[in-house]
């Protein structure tokens, strides 16, 4: 290990062995946005599936969670070993040694870019539990019942394909920033338009030791500004179950590793992308809700137990509601739409500190009263089109503030689950590289 290596082990981080497709294969056709978009419009999976065919794509190596109540979900899971497993002895991928790739999304909210650092980060690091005072942490809760058919996926699979988004908090921009200013000295990997109006894509090889060097001093300045007792360095941003799922994969693998091979084995590290919080294209979106099957009086009659009481507003379209909610009240508020009208609820008193763990509360206690089912939708439009079906409610939830996030999550442990979504749906990341993660040979 070279002295930067140790270096950069020191803060969890570390360089890999960077995948991607040959230039004779189609990115558009290949990348494909992160597999738990998109949950309640099978139309558009149905779209992406007959535009892609039979081309080479990550959508034959991802499970989209559309198809998670699928008949048969053993057949899908073994035909994306299969396919990787293929693709990898078609010799289908350029290989990039050692490398960070700069990466740069462009979208219609963020036409300047939206800056990110493709890395892998040590999973022994990482501790996804409430009470974690680990270097890299979940900043919403974990919903351990979504792991079990992601580690089936992953016990067969010879890639790992990065959809994760991980924050770092960095006002003074000394990580990302300096390395973009330079981006014309960097080899261009690759760029490529994306489907479904998901903008476009970029990436720049990072290879050269003096800015590998570079990178270790960035973070090793964010780590010493850190309270040693509570290190929060890196912050979940989008992926969390996906980087708990390795994580629980790894903690498996690493029970009959020799100590040579635990420090080396490629389970140990996630591949990620490392986001600036303060870059300004950075938007953080709510997660807003959809609950089917319910009426509004048994909603209204679980709501009066988060609060001491709530008041109902009408509002005239999504515009007037999104200001009542985020128009800097310190009440309690969130927005509803359903097929009688559009409005918001305030609630007085209420017994959670914010509306996203006051509205879960009692979205847990309606499932667990089997009164309705719930969909977690991106974007207002989506949820609103879904509410105002018969039989529907939609809730629309305020906005969370990133210049405070790191502190929130340091002094609350984490976000209720489904809070916030780093952009709408088309704006996640999409599928573009790999890393070969198959187990050495004995």
């Amino acid at each position: 290990m070279s002295e930067i290596d140790a270096q950069l082990a020191k803060y969890a981080l570390k360089s890999s062995d960077i995948l991607v497709p040959k230039s004779t294969i189609d990115l558009k056709k290949w990348a494909i946005v992160a597999c738990d978009q998109y949950t309640s419009e099978p139309e558009y999976w149905s779209r992406v599936a007959e535009y892609v065919g039979s081309a080479p794509s990550t959508l034959h190596l991802i499970y989209p969670e559309v198809y998670l109540d699928e008949e048969h979900p053993e057949h899908r899971i073994a035909s994306i070993g299969s396919t990787m497993q293929t693709y990898l002895e078609a010799d289908l991928f350029d290989i990039y040694e050692n490398a960070f790739f700069l990466i740069q999304r462009i979208t219609d909210s963020a036409p300047q870019g939206r800056w990110g650092l493709l890395a892998t980060l040590d999973l022994e690091a990482y501790d996804f539990s409430v009470d974690s005072k680990s270097l890299i942490r979940a900043t919403e809760e974990t919903i351990i019942d979504r792991i079990p058919p992601r580690m089936k996926i992953r016990h067969n699979a010879a890639l790992e394909i990065p959809h994760i988004l991980v924050l770092v908090d960095d006002p003074n921009k000394h990580l990302l920033e300096p390395l973009v200013e330079k981006r014309d000295t960097f080899p261009s990997v690759y760029q490529t338009e994306l489907m479904e109006n998901g903008g476009s894509v970029q990436a720049w090889l990072i290879d050269r030791p003096e800015e590998h060097q570079a990178i270790a001093d960035a973070i090793g300045a964010l780590y010493s500004d850190l309270d040693t007792t509570n290190p929060l360095l890196y912050a979940m941003g989008d992926g969390n179950h996906s980087l708990a799922t390795a994580k629980c994969s790894w903690e498996e693998i690493k029970q009959d590793l020799t100590a040579e091979e635990f420090a080396c084995h490629p389970c140990r590290y996630a591949l990620v992308e490392i986001e600036n919080i303060h870059d300004p294209a950075l938007e953080f979106e709510p997660i807003h809700r959809v609950l089917f099957g319910l009426d509004e009086n048994t909603f209204q009659q679980e709501i009066a137990k988060v609060c001491s009481s709530f008041e109902k507003h009408s509002t005239a379209d999504l515009k007037e509601t999104a200001v009542a909610i985020n128009g800097g009240s310190t009440a309690q508020r969130f927005g509803y739409i359903d097929q009688y009208g559009i409005g918001y609820y305030t609630l007085n008193g209420p017994k959670a500190s914010i509306a996203a763990a006051s509205l879960q509360t009692v979205i847990d206690r309606l499932l667990e009263q089997g009164l309705c089912t719930v969909d977690y939708i991106h974007g207002s439009e989506v949820t609103a089109r879904i509410g105002k079906s018969e039989g529907n409610i939609g809730l629309l939830m305020p906005e969370v503030s990133k210049n405070s996030f790191f502190k929130a999550v340091i002094a609350d442990r984490s976000f209720p689950r489904k809070t916030f979504s780093m952009g709408a749906a088309h704006e996640k990341r999409f599928y573009v590289e790999a890393r070969n993660i198959a187990q050495p040979s004995s």
